[in-house]
């Protein structure tokens, strides 16, 4: 259940590094919702990592979840924000992604 909960600290983010995209460029209310949307997602993903690390030592809880964050990130910049998706860019998240899965396996 550890993993689970570390996955969706991952995940959630992913889900304020989202949020930050769509509120680059606005002003008023719209920009207030999408910071609002931002701070919750990362409390939530504080608050989860902290329960995950109750029993994940936070020497591979920690990169998981930045690395969670990292290629989700990425992959949201690439398929939402239309950011280039170019040769070392999905070299280096894909080394990232095994370094990731190298740290689950020896866990």
């Amino acid at each position: 259940m550890s993993w689970v909960t570390l996955i969706l600290a991952g995940v959630c983010e992913v889900g304020f590094a989202f949020c930050l995209g769509k509120a680059k460029g606005l002003a008023g209310v719209p920009w207030w919702e999408w910071m609002g949307a931002f701070a919750i997602f990362y409390v939530l993903s504080a608050v989860l990592l902290a329960k995950a690390t109750e029993s994940i030592p936070i020497g591979t809880a920690y990169p998981v979840w930045t690395g969670i964050g990292a290629l989700g990130s990425v992959l949201v910049g690439i398929f939402i924000f239309h950011e280039p998706a170019t040769f070392w860019r999905l070299f280096f998240i894909t080394t990232l992604t095994a370094s990731i899965i190298g740290l689950k396996v020896v866990s």
